[in-house]
């Protein structure tokens, strides 16, 4: 399988050597834009709030499963120094917030979310002959699958954010300026689990044999 797959597809390769020539699906985290809004909203528990999720195809074309996966590592997401990606999330993450001071603490009262995942997947430009279209479907399928899993781990780290927020309280803190460094502190924690998830998730989807691998040896091989 990875004769056929080379041959069909080089310079592609697979292995840990070999990253900035394989286009893979990647993950890369916006910075969370820590916005502190002022309102007067009422103090609240934790708000019901949804995720925003889009989907920002990028065109690609090919007749057989070898053409498809090419064009993908021409037209596909760059992925920073490591060439281009198949599929990336991205997201934005925005907060309306209101720190409160409460005799000589501050309280943060209100903190309410505003998520956006980004999705870029490929797309075929045109019609695919009718087995080229099933091995491509089966492919993006996955794909879809594992990019979700990535926005999963996203909507659980603001949930996280949202929970350690909510009622936080900074003693000897009546201007609000201590209470900031300690949430950015306890974001910082939080955002690095986050991505070390993301992380293990890849290493095991990405290695040899694993699931990505598995999906693009599919689709190469076949139709």
């Amino acid at each position: 399988m990875h004769d056929a797959l080379k041959a069909a597809t080089a310079p592609v390769r697979f292995g840990p050597k070999h990253h900035s020539a394989e286009p893979r699906v990647t993950t890369n985290f916006l910075s969370c834009v820590l916005a502190a809004v002022f309102t007067s909203v009422p103090a609240v528990a934790l708000a019901e709030w949804q995720a925003v999720e889009e989907v920002r195809p990028y065109s690609i074309s090919g007749t057989s499963g070898a053409g498809l996966y090419e064009s993908i590592g021409e037209r596909g997401p760059k992925a920073g120094g490591f060439g281009r990606a198949i599929a990336h999330t991205t997201f934005k993450l925005t907060w309306t917030r209101k720190y409160e001071p409460q005799g000589n603490a501050c309280v943060i009262v209100t903190n309410r979310p505003k998520l956006i995942i980004t999705y870029t997947l490929p797309k075929p430009s045109a019609a695919l002959p009718a087995a080229v279209k099933s091995s491509w479907e089966a492919f993006i399928s996955g794909v879809q699958a594992h990019e979700r899993v990535h926005g999963e781990t996203i909507k659980e780290m603001v949930k996280d954010i949202e929970a350690t927020s909510i009622g936080l309280t900074v003693a000897d803190d009546p201007d609000c300026k201590k209470i900031r460094i300690e949430l950015t502190r306890r974001l910082g924690e939080i955002s690095q689990r986050q991505r070390q998830r993301g992380r293990d998730f890849d290493k095991i989807e990405m290695g040899d044999g694993g699931n990505i691998q598995q999906l693009i040896l599919k689709l190469v091989n076949g139709p």
